[in-house]
């Protein structure tokens, strides 16, 4: 279904300095099916160092980077208003989430350890955040041909199929993500009936994300992240319309509700 994307047509990756945005950046620049890639982030210009050089197009750069921050609404709307600088945005792919920090944010193991504050934080980032990207990005995008929103969601998120408990925040960011991409999903197709709105569960990825949490998953269901992307880029690609509003594994499956 990607032959429908333009060549002419711009990818946005929210997120792009963690290990899951930086390998969907190189993807879609290592691909012909976008003209540029705008690579967001909340420090941008350290976001993609170290990356292989990019060929540029005539007249203008394939790599865009610019800063945003889930956190910050108004980031937000200024990189939505970079992105009408560039060809018609095709595809956004919001690779942010939060689980852990340095400073102390880890999943709860009970409720005693529930904190409003850490909760506001993880809603911020998991859910609050992709959905202001939506409300901002989606306008932007063209009402005919082939359109795709999609977010890093989780497994966890899924409301069925918790049968462990703990992870309160984290579960509870992930599902109502899930809920706004749904909602998202039936308000779009009004309007663009070619449109793919979409949460992705990437599996367990080696990124510093999961890296606390290693520990007892089977070495060949712990994933590089160019591995993860590359499956997910194939699950993406096989969606329509009719899929619009569900979350998928990186195997295809959908994931419960």
């Amino acid at each position: 279904m990607d032959t429908d994307l333009s060549s002419n047509a711009t990818a946005v990756v929210v997120g792009a300095s963690g290990g899951m945005g930086r390998a969907w950046v190189a993807q879609r620049l290592a691909c012909s099916r976008f003209a540029a890639v705008l690579a967001l982030s909340r420090a941008p210009s350290e976001a993609l160092a170290g990356m292989p050089e990019v060929t540029d197009l005539p007249g203008r750069p394939r790599l865009v980077k610019g800063r945003i921050d889930l956190q910050d609404p108004s980031s937000i709307a200024q990189a939505a208003a970079m992105a009408r600088t560039l060809p018609p945005i095709r595809e956004v792919f919001v690779a942010s989430g939060l689980l852990h920090a340095d400073d102390g944010l880890t999943p709860e193991k009970s409720m005693r350890a529930l904190d409003a504050a850490t909760l506001q934080r993880l809603f911020a980032v998991n859910a609050i955040g992709p959905a202001l990207v939506a409300r901002h990005f989606m306008p932007l995008m063209p009402r005919e041909g082939r359109v795709v929103f999609a977010a890093l969601s989780a497994r966890v998120g899924s409301i069925s199929d918790n049968r462990l408990g703990g992870w309160y925040g984290y579960r509870a960011s992930k599902a109502a993500l899930n809920q706004f991409l749904r909602t998202l999903a039936i308000e779009w197709s009004r309007t663009a009936k070619g449109s793919v709105c979409v949460g992705l569960h990437p599996g367990t990825v080696d990124t510093a994300l999961s890296a606390p949490f290693q520990a007892n998953v089977a070495q060949d269901r712990l994933f590089t992240p160019q591995q993860s992307v590359d499956a997910l880029d194939a699950v993406l690609a096989s969606l329509g319309p009719a899929d619009s509003g569900q979350v998928f594994a990186w195997d295809g499956q959908p994931v419960p509700a």
